[in-house]
Order: C-alpha cells, then sequence, then structure tokens
C-alpha cells in the first residue's frame, strides 16, 4: 500500500505546469524511507525516463514542413520554435517532466543521506544511490543541450546554464548557475554514479557504470573536451561494444529497430512532437542523398511517402520502436562515434579509422563496404562528422552538434527554413541556440530568460 501511496502523492504533485511551479507538497504525503521506497521510485520508468525536451530537436535541420504542415501542427510553441521565433513559449511540459526526474532523484539521495540505520545491503544502497545521481546528471544534460548556449572555456563562466536543484524541497528559489557550474554539476554527478552502479545489467531503462561512461563521453563531447570524450567514450566501449548488424533487420518493416535492442546502453525518450510526426516531418533531401546505395541505414531509417508526398521521405528509424516519443538515451554506436572522432581531433586518426570502419560494416550491406581510409586528420574529421550526422538523426543530438561546430570557423552552419514563402535564417552561434525558457517557469522562478 506504501508504494501506491508514493507513487500518487508524486503524480498528484507534478500533474500539471501550475501544480509544479506554484504547489508545495502536502506534509501530510507519505514519505518514502526505505530502501525499498527508493527502488520504487527509480523504476517509475514514465517519470524517470519520458518526456525530456525535444524542441531542440524540432529546431534542427534534419528535416522540413511544407507550408500545409506548419500550419497544421497544433502547438504554438513548435511552430514558432520551427522558424526560431521570439515569441514567449508556453508550454512548460519539458521543462517540468525534466525537473521532475530531478526531483524524484533529489528524493531519492536526501533518503539515503537520512536513513536512521545503516542498512544492511550496502551494495544495493550505493547502487541506488549511482541510479539516482545518474539520473540527476542526465537530467541536468538534457536542460543544457536545449536551454543553454554552448559551451567555451572563454566565457563559459559569465554565461547562464541552468537552476541545479539539489534537494527535493520544490518551493526553494534557485537561480540559474553559471554554464561553467552547471557542466560541473553534471560531470560531478556522473563520475559518483559511475564509482557507484554496477558495470553492466539487462534492464536497459535502468542506469549501469557503462551507461555513467556514456553520458560523461557525451558531456565532455558538448564541452570540445576531446581527450576526457575520447577516455570516457571508451571506457563505455570496454563495458560493452555489442553493434546491430543491420542485415538481420527487416528494413522493410514499418519500424525496423527492436526497442532495448543490445546497442542501448540507457533508454530515453522525449514528449511526444507534431513537428516531428511521421506525417509531417519531411527528411532533408541533401541528407537523404548523402546515403550511399548499399548503406542500409537508407532503407532502415526511412520510408518513402506516397500521394502528394510521393518523392519525400519520412524517418522510421527510432530505437523507441514507436513513431511517436524521440529516443535520446545511450547508445554503443554513438560511443564509437565519439571514441572515432575524438581520437582523429587528438591525432590518433588510426584508432578513428578503425571505430568508424567497424561501425559502417555493420551498417552496410555484408561484403559491399569498403574502409574508409585517408592520412588527411581534417578528411578523416570531416567524414566521422558526415557519419555521425547520418547515424544519430532524431536522438536529440542534432543542436548540441550545431552549437558546438559552429565554435570552429571551419564547420560554422547557417540554417534556412521556407514557410509560405518567407525564408527564415538562423545564423552560427546565434543566440537563438539557448532555446527560450518557458514563460511560467521564468515568471513563477523569477529566472533569467535567455537574450535575444
Amino acid at each position: 500500500m506504501m508504494k501506491y501511496l508514493i507513487t500518487v502523492a508524486l503524480s498528484t504533485l507534478f500533474v500539471g505546469c501550475s501544480d509544479y511551479l506554484e504547489l508545495k507538497p502536502d506534509q501530510k504525503m507519505v514519505i518514502p524511507e526505505t530502501l525499498e521506497d527508493c527502488e520504487l521510485l527509480l523504476n517509475d520508468y514514465p517519470t524517470m525516463n519520458s518526456g525530456f525536451p525535444i524542441m531542440g530537436e524540432v529546431s534542427a535541420d534534419n528535416y522540413y514542413l511544407t507550408t500545409t504542415s506548419w500550419q497544421s501542427v497544433s502547438l504554438i510553441d513548435e511552430r514558432n520554435g520551427y522558424i526560431w521565433s521570439d515569441e514567449i513559449v508556453t508550454t512548460a511540459t519539458p521543462w517540468q517532466t525534466s525537473y521532475k526526474v530531478i526531483y524524484q532523484s533529489n528524493q531519492v539521495l536526501d533518503v539515503l543521506e537520512n536513513l536512521k540505520t545503516k542498512p544492511a545491503d550496502l551494495t544495493h544502497f550505493n547502487e541506488l544511490k549511482g541510479a539516482a545521481l545518474f539520473f540527476r546528471a542526465f537530467a541536468f544534460h538534457q536542460l543544457l543541450a536545449n536551454y543553454a548556449m554552448n559551451y567555451s572555456v572563454t566565457n563559459a563562466s559569465s554565461m547562464p546554464g541552468i537552476p541545479l536543484r539539489l534537494k527535493p524541497e520544490v518551493d526553494d528559489a534557485v537561480k540559474r548557475a553559471s554554464l561553467t557550474d552547471s557542466y560541473a554539476q553534471v560531470i560531478a554527478d556522473f563520475k559518483a554514479a559511475a564509482r557507484l552502479l554496477p558495470a553492466d545489467g539487462a534492464l536497459k531503462a535502468s542506469p549501469y557504470r557503462g551507461a555513467a561512461y556514456g553520458g560523461l563521453a557525451r558531456t565532455y563531447l558538448d564541452m570540445g573536451m576531446y581527450e576526457q570524450a575520447y577516455l570516457y567514450a571508451d571506457s563505455a566501449l570496454h563495458v560493452r561494444a555489442d553493434l546491430l548488424d543491420y542485415n538481420s533487420l527487416n528494413a522493410n518493416a514499418s519500424l525496423p529497430i527492436a526497442r532495448f535492442n543490445k546497442e542501448v546502453l540507457f533508454h530515453a525518450i522525449t514528449s511526444t512532437s507534431y513537428a516531428l510526426a511521421q506525417g509531417a516531418a519531411k527528411i532533408d533531401s541533401n541528407l537523404y542523398r548523402a546515403y550511399e546505395q548499399n548503406d542500409l541505414r537508407k532503407k532502415v531509417f526511412f520510408k518513402a511517402n506516397t500521394g502528394a508526398n510521393a518523392g519525400t521521405y519520412a524517418f522510421k528509424g527510432s530505437y523507441n520502436n514507436t513513431a511517436s516519443g524521440m529516443f535520446v538515451g545511450l547508445t554503443t554506436a554513438e560511443m564509437y562515434l565519439i571514441r572515432a572522432e575524438s581520437a582523429a581531433r587528438l591525432g590518433k586518426t588510426a584508432a578513428a579509422l578503425i571505430d568508424l570502419n567497424h561501425l559502417m560494416k555493420n551498417r552496410w550491406l555484408t561484403g559491399l563496404y569498403t574502409d574508409f581510409y585517408s592520412i588527411d586528420r581534417d578528411a578523416i574529421i570531416a567524414k566521422i562528422l558526415a557519419e555521425r550526422r547520418k547515424e544519430l538523426l532524431f536522438r536529440g543530438l542534432r543542436w548540441p552538434d550545431l552549437k558546438r561546430l559552429n565554435l570552429d570557423n571551419t564547420d560554422k552552419i547557417q540554417l534556412k527554413r521556407m514557410v509560405d514563402g518567407k525564408e527564415y535564417l538562423l545564423e552560427p552561434n546565434s543566440l537563438k541556440y539557448a532555446l527560450l525558457i518557458p514563460q511560467d517557469a521564468i515568471d513563477e522562478g523569477k529566472l533569467e530568460q535567455n537574450k535575444r
């Protein structure tokens, strides 16, 4: 009965945006206080693994909308996000759900810190603490990827990051930390989690040490710290290095990739998007043409549209095995690409080519892939980045990739949209790469809004 009451209490607390921003916890609620209660909170899949921000991907360039499709998107924030409008954001759900993960993680950490008796099972205690730290780090990082500017050591200390809620009290005012402190918290949480979690396990929705290493690799890549990104991607792959052979998939299936497949280090998904729905989002034509004929991803990831949309393509390659809720978890394929890119940038070109070619052999028709080879470091990096985009599209990674690549003078990318005959542009390093925080969160938390 206690398990049920805890779940109901937390669900009630976070029913809607205004509830989260204004409602104080009821002191009469059943408060979790045992290891069993903590495990219940961490195994709450709808809360801990779902609903992460999707607006970065809505704003990115893997797809386009026709004017008719854009006008049909029912959520005004998505229509505005598609054209990088400066209109206030009225929907707080992605912000709310991410902080719900953080709240629940903090609840667990608070219970563990205040246990009245020493737990008989110290291993279980450590695993629970490690999982809570992982979930908090993952949610913080998802928020940074969407609502903060790109990290640069030259100005990160003066740039706003996110509110770092480290206690379960929801009514305490917490201002936005600096970008430096925000990333430092993510790294500290992931590192602490890695020390406490078991190396690996079968439950893809639960974090293990390999996932914590993967979270660190992704975070350090975002920061442009390639030596650390290399080391942690390498650590993740030493825990698990499995890759799907796409020759084993039914490329003609409506959703060819199984959920919780052997590549997944940690499973997480976003909220549903109207703009990114199969019936609306058309794959960027240049991106589609970049896949060669014997590259199985061309059939596994995409399906041809019909009727009035003939000649265009929709995405069907979700690692969530559904057309809704974009997969933003961690996979071994992403780790191979992080290790390859980082190796190339560090001058380890031979190692970079080994990783790249190993991944590609599992993506092409058997026997038809020819190893890519070059002694030109820049050419190798360019090839890895091209394959990274083709491999990891609609994973919530394109937006942070654009932010970090735009810092490099050789990689600056200008985005363009065309809606109803009007052209919209997003310039490299634009302040708009830090998405507007929902206005309710700004008003209730008295937070600094991202500049425009």
